[in-house]
């Protein structure tokens, strides 16, 4: 696919919008090859995603958004503007669980996930084959005399000294530090393994089989500092029923959790995804 530009914009619902970006894509040389919007009656705002080409652009790509200012301003309109050739500096923290490390770095491998992969880090040796595997450094950090602080602080220097524009927390264990993400607020993408909010905390494959659970699910959401409370990106359940153990439930979980980690990075890739408040607007 040639390059596109994407805005994404999000402003109180009114009369004109769709007709004003329209127009302004059309007048900067532009051609609208996708448009999705969402109106909440609710909180009375208005979402879209408008991607167009940029072959015959009549401004330079770097003054589109200050072009788009009038429309901006008419509207009280909050403007991002991406572009789909986007390959960000990825790094992917993981602990013990190999599944969804081992599936991130495949769909990079493979081109499925436009991800850069500059490096992994674990607060286990366990993986370093793995990463080799698919020629990816691989840091080995661990916790030293419980002093979580120094592990963290190396990690984010780790990050740093790479360039990473995008953590994936691809089973990462451990709780990140309100300081750790502040400064990746936004970056930072979770898969959880279960259908947020229930089944939090550890064991929870053991704490579904416990309660008789029908269902199970994993949940893929960007990390605030309110432990597993930050907007949800991708969700997805599977029935299950008394037959399954924890055995069981454990591997049709992790089925669940490389999809959904998949499906939410891809949306953020693809710049299909708008945040309002503590939810998000996830255009197809």
């Amino acid at each position: 696919m040639s390059r596109h530009a994407v805005l994404l914009l999000s402003c109180r619902d009114r009369p004109g919008i769709v007709a004003a970006v329209a127009g302004f894509v059309t007048d900067i040389g532009g051609n609208i090859v996708e448009a999705e919007q969402h109106t909440d009656p609710q909180d009375g705002m208005f979402f879209q995603r408008v991607q167009f080409t940029v072959d015959h652009l009549q401004v330079d790509e770097d003054g589109v958004l200050e072009a788009f200012t009038p429309v901006a301003d008419r509207f009280g309109m909050e403007v991002q503007l991406r572009f789909t050739d986007w390959q960000p500096r990825t790094a992917v923290l993981a602990s013990k669980p190999p599944h969804c490390l081992a599936d991130v770095l495949a769909r990079a491998y493979t081109g499925e996930l436009a991800l850069d992969i500059g490096l992994v880090v674990s607060n286990h040796d366990d993986h370093a084959g793995l990463a080799d595997a698919f020629k990816v450094p691989f840091h080995f950090v661990p916790v030293v005399d419980g002093d979580r602080g120094a592990q963290e602080a190396e990690v984010d220097a780790l990050l740093r000294a790479d360039g990473a524009e995008l953590v994936v927390l691809a089973r990462y264990m451990l709780i990140l530090s309100p300081w750790f993400v502040d400064r990746w607020a936004g970056r930072i993408i979770n898969i959880h393994h279960s259908f947020l909010p229930a089944f939090v905390g550890a064991s929870p494959y053991r704490q579904a089989h416990d309660r008789g659970v029908k269902i199970i699910g994993a949940t893929a959401h960007y990390v605030t500092a309110g432990l597993d409370q930050g907007p949800i990106i991708e969700q997805d359940v599977t029935r299950v029923s008394h037959r399954d153990d924890v055995a069981t439930l454990a591997r049709r979980g992790r089925d669940l959790e490389v999809t959904v980690l998949g499906r939410a990075l891809r949306a953020h890739l693809e710049h299909r995804i708008l945040v309002w408040g503590n939810r998000t607007i996830v255009f197809g």
